[in-house]
């Protein structure tokens, strides 16, 4: 019996050979396969693809023929050998081609490690973090942390944990089941004209909502193609007031949603085929997850986003806005408490601690309950060293559109630049 391995190949032999124009450079070539080889690989790394909008038939066929880990690993090496030499016999470090080269070397590199993984290789937190999302998480120790909750301690005084107090005051802003629907549309609503302002929309962009349980996460964007998503909202906990705010700017706009079809225009335009895919765990997912939160910012400057929420949103939701200027004073310094779900994993996934040693530490250091805590340790054992996306890569992002720009304007060409371009974080330190 034959090999399995001469089969693939000659599969992949032909699909890059049936995309390929006169036109064609060696990094056409290079991009193409390496959307055939993510293609390949999620299926065997089911979510690994987040999403394609590319020629379908492309997927089907990786869907029927699929190649073994073994074989990905290899090609995907090659694959990688050849850019390097692509990108060091280079003379143009600044231009866009060069970005391309190192975005798809990054994502290859990448992709080499998650094999890894799925292979059995066990990586420390940090090391994942480097190895798939091209990225140095910082540390954080207790004392950074006790420092902001005695912040917050001085804020709302009184007997029982300080966890319990806080949770206290969050209940009084839960956002009542049947008013969840239209308070969240109006937010979304609120989002896209602020967005539309800055960023040119195609007509027939469009998304679709859904309310889901039993998930790891609180929402998810499904980038369908032709600038078309589905926004899905995790009902298993209580959503709070600001949750509508930022669910509406993290998976629409100027988020997931805008993020992808700003990919997909480049990619229909450009050709650019590397752009037809959104891997999960690859480093474009840092920036991504970061860009979705910043957005919010740059969404909302100041207090316009505090100013919104009370005059409009309290009303849709019935809720008494008498103490929300407590509210988002503590809400402002429970933000820096999002570091903790970091520190938590890197001695969760160590082994170092067990589960109910974890949901204790951060039912005290993010100030939860133990239903959320239980609700991250889900997450974390789904998804790992992605938690730092969100934290870090807002970071990151915030740090680079906030240094090289001096008006909301140039905030937001710096920020949709940053969406549409082929960057990877290590780009932004």
């Amino acid at each position: 019996m034959r090999s399995s391995i001469p089969a693939i190949l000659i599969l992949l032999t032909l699909l890059l050979s049936a995309c390929r124009t006169a036109d064609d450079t060696p990094l056409d070539e290079i991009a193409t396969e390496y959307v055939l080889l993510s293609l390949q690989l999620n299926t065997h790394d089911e979510g690994y693809v987040d999403a394609y909008y590319g020629d379908p038939s492309w997927r089907t066929e990786a869907e029927a023929a699929p190649a073994s880990i073994q074989v990905i690993r290899q090609r995907a090496d090659s694959l990688l050998t050849a850019l390097e030499d692509l990108i060091e016999s280079t003379d143009q470090p600044a231009d866009r081609q060069f970005s391309r080269a190192r975005y798809l070397e990054r994502h290859l590199s990448s992709m080499l490690g998650r094999i890894e993984i799925l292979e059995g290789k066990e990586f420390s937190f940090d090391e994942e973090a480097r190895t798939i999302y091209d990225a140095e998480p910082p540390y954080f120790t207790d004392a950074h942390f006790d420092s902001i909750l005695a912040e917050i301690n001085t804020l709302l005084p009184g007997s029982g944990s300080l966890a319990d107090r806080v949770t206290d005051l969050q209940s009084e802003f839960v956002i009542p089941d049947a008013r969840l629907d239209t308070v969240f549309w109006a937010a979304m609503d609120e989002c896209r004209a602020r967005t539309a302002r800055h960023i040119a929309l195609p007509g027939e962009e469009e998304f679709t909502v859904e309310y889901v349980t039993d998930k790891p996460w609180s929402g998810y964007n499904w980038y369908q193609g032709n600038a078309k998503s589905l926004i899905q909202v995790n009902t298993d906990a209580e959503i709070r007031i600001q949750r509508a705010i930022d669910l509406a700017c993290h998976e629409g706009y100027p988020g997931h949603h805008v993020l992808s079809l700003l990919r997909e225009k480049r990619y229909l335009e450009d050709g650019w085929v590397e752009f037809s895919l959104l891997p999960l765990y690859a480093p474009i997912a840092t920036l991504a997850e970061g860009s979705a939160n910043y957005g919010i910012r740059v969404a909302f400057p100041g207090q316009e986003r505090v100013e919104f929420e009370k005059e409009v949103l309290f009303p849709l939701a019935g809720l008494d806005a008498s103490r929300a200027d407590l509210y988002y004073d503590v809400l402002e310094l429970t933000a820096g408490l999002s570091y903790a779900r970091n520190e938590a994993a890197r001695k969760y996934l160590s082994g170092e601690w067990d589960v109910d040693t974890t949901v204790d530490w951060l039912v005290a250091y993010q100030l939860t309950t133990q239903e959320r805590a239980r609700q991250s340790i889900r997450f974390i054992d789904a998804y790992r060293a992605y938690i730092i996306n969100y934290n870090y890569g807002q970071d990151l992002v915030r740090e680079y559109i906030e240094s090289n720009s001096e008006s909301a304007d140039e905030a937001w060409a710096l920020f949709e630049d940053l969406l549409e371009s082929p960057a990877v974080p290590s780009d932004l330190y």
